[in-house]
C-alpha cells in the first residue's frame, strides 16, 4: 500500500509542475491570543472545557525541518501540551525545508504506525495534500501550524496570519525616511504557502506608497548559504536597491550576513522574520532594522492541544491565529518584546 500511494503522489508532483501554486482561503480573524509569562490563553479553541484527562493518545507533529530555532520552540509548545494532556507525541522532520517528499513518507508511516492525530505544517501546499487526504481517510485527525497544505480535511489550522505579517513587514519598510525606496524582495520556495501569502501582504501594503519600486524578487532554498549568495548576487545585478524584505528564519540570517560582508558602505534597510540568536545580534548591529517575530511556542502548543480537543469530541476553531509584532533595535528590550524575542537557547 505504501508504495502505491507514493507512486500516486509523484505522479500527482508530476503533473502540477506547469501550474500555478495558489492559496485561495478565506478565513475569519480570531478574537486576540494572549501569550504570557504565566502561559496562553486556551479559550480560542472554543467549546465548554476538556472532557477530562488521562486518554494516552499519539499525537505525530511533522514540521518542515526538525532543525532550526523557530522549530525548536515549536517542539518546546508542542512537548509541554503533551504532558499537560498526557499524550504520547512524536516529533519528525524532514532534513531541510524543501524535502515535501520525506513529509510524505513520514505522514504514510505515521498513519501505518497508528497515531491518532498529525499536526502538519506543509512544505508544498499542493503535493502534500494527497498524503494528508489518505491519512484523513485513514481516521487520522489533521491539523495544520505554520504554513497550510490544499486539503478540505483540515479540521483545525493555527499559526501566523502570514498574509497580516507580511503587511506588518511592509509597515515597517514604510516608516524608512528615504525618499525613494527601491526594494529586493528574498524570499524562499514557491511552492511553500506561509512565504507566498507573506510576500502578498507585504507587496498589498507597500503598493500603497509612490516612493516604492519593487526592483527584483528571487525565491532560494531555504537555507542560510543560499540565500546569502541569492542576496549578494541580486545586489551586485541591481546596486540601486536600498531595502531588502525577506521572509523566514533561514533567509533572515543569509540576507544578515550578506550584509555583513557587504559593510557599512551601502545603505540598505532590511527587514526580516523570526528571532534566534543570530538575528538579534544582527537586529541589535544595525544589520537587520526590523524583525517580524512569531510565536512558535504558541503554535506549538496550541497545535497539540487542539489535536486532543477534536479527539476528545471537543469543538475547536477553524482558523485560530497566534501573535506577531515587529522588533526593532529601539524597542527590542521593551517587556512587551522580550517575551517573544528571546526564546532561543543560549
Amino acid at each position: 500500500m505504501r508504495n502505491i500511494i507514493m507512486k500516486k503522489l509523484v505522479t500527482y508532483k508530476g503533473s502540477l509542475i506547469m501550474k500555478k501554486c495558489a492559496f485561495v482561503l478565506s478565513m475569519t480573524m480570531a478574537t486576540s491570543l494572549l501569550v504570557s509569562c504565566g502561559g496562553i490563553n486556551t479559550n480560542l479553541l472554543g467549546g465548554n472545557g476538556l472532557d477530562g484527562i488521562g486518554s494516552k493518545y499519539t499525537i505525530t507533529l511533522i514540521a518542515k525541518a526538525e532543525e532550526g530555532i523557530f522549530w525548536s520552540n515549536v517542539y518546546a509548545g508542542a512537548s509541554a501540551a503533551s504532558t499537560e494532556y498526557n499524550l504520547n507525541l512524536v516529533f519528525k522532520g524532514p532534513e531541510n525545508e524543501e524535502d515535501y517528499m520525506t513529509q510524505n513518507e513520514m505522514i504514510l508511516q505515521a498513519v501505518e504506525d497508528g497515531t491518532d492525530a498529525i499536526v502538519f505544517s506543509a512544505i508544498d501546499f499542493l503535493a502534500n495534500a494527497p498524503a494528508i487526504d489518505y491519512a484523513a481517510a485513514a481516521g487520522v485527525v489533521i491539523v495544520v501550524i505554520d504554513s497550510d497544505v490544499n486539503s478540505d480535511n483540515i479540521r483545525s489550522r493555527i499559526g501566523t496570519d502570514n498574509y497580516g505579517a507580511g503587511q506588518v513587514a511592509g509597515e515597517a519598510v514604510l516608516a524608512s525616511d528615504k525618499e525613494q525606496l527601491n526594494v529586493g524582495i528574498v524570499n524562499f520556495n514557491v511552492i511553500t504557502e506561509n512565504g507566498q501569502s507573506r510576500e502578498r501582504g507585504f507587496r498589498s501594503t507597500v503598493a500603497e506608497d509612490p516612493r516604492v519600486r519593487i526592483i527584483d524578487t528571487i525565491n532560494v532554498i531555504s537555507t542560510v548559504e543560499y540565500a546569502k549568495e541569492g542576496t549578494i548576487e541580486m545586489i551586485e545585478r541591481n546596486p540601486e536597491i536600498n531595502v531588502i524584505a525577506t521572509f523566514n528564519e533561514w533567509t533572515s540570517l543569509g540576507v544578515g550576513f550578506a550584509m555583513r560582508e557587504i559593510g557599512e558602505e551601502r545603505d540598505i534597510t532590511v527587514v526580516a522574520f523570526d528571532s534566534n540568536v543570530y538575528s538579534v545580534d544582527m537586529l541589535e548591529n544595525g544589520e537587520i532594522n526590523g524583525l517580524v517575530i512569531q510565536s512558535p511556542y504558541a503554535i506549538g502548543y496550541l497545535g497539540v492541544e487542539a489535536a486532543y480537543r477534536l479527539l476528545q469530541g471537543n469543538r475547536v476553531e477553524p482558523v485560530i491565529y497566534t501573535p506577531v509584532m515587529l522588533a526593532t533595535r529601539e524597542n527590542m528590550y521593551d517587556e512587551e518584546h522580550k517575551r517573544l524575542i528571546f526564546v532561543f537557547d543560549k
